[in-house]
């Protein structure tokens, strides 16, 4: 585990905490799921958010390693640059939002649609 969190981090995790505060939104920050640690988790949600730097532009093979484990393991992984944080908070957070009120349909999908909305 990481004791200081990255900008990016710090700026994601306070607008989890005070913009997306409902009982099906709770978040974790640095959470150990099987061997790995993911920056952010809601497990109500099944839902992990990772904020990537640019040694993960290097190291793309691991990545998907990584996500390949989680989504085994139940768990929705989407990832943002640390850029897009800084400087695009409000479409992050949106993208968060879009992924915690769709559900993924099955890959391959039987009717070959995308995501499907949850009911409210």
């Amino acid at each position: 585990m990481r004791k200081a969190p990255t900008e990016a981090e710090k700026k994601l995790w306070w607008h989890l905490r005070h913009r997306l505060t409902t009982p099906e939104t709770h978040f974790r920050r640095q959470v150990r799921l099987g061997r790995y640690i993911v920056d952010f988790a809601s497990h109500k949600a099944n839902l992990v958010i990772e904020i990537d730097g640019g040694q993960h532009a290097e190291q793309v093979a691991a990545d998907a390693e990584r996500t390949k484990f989680l989504e085994a393991e139940g768990y929705r992984v989407i990832r943002f640059w640390n850029n897009d944080v800084l400087t695009n908070i409000d479409g992050v957070l949106e993208a968060i939002q879009h992924a915690l009120t769709t559900t993924p349909t099955p890959d391959p999908s039987p009717q070959g649609g995308g995501e499907r909305r949850r009911s409210a």
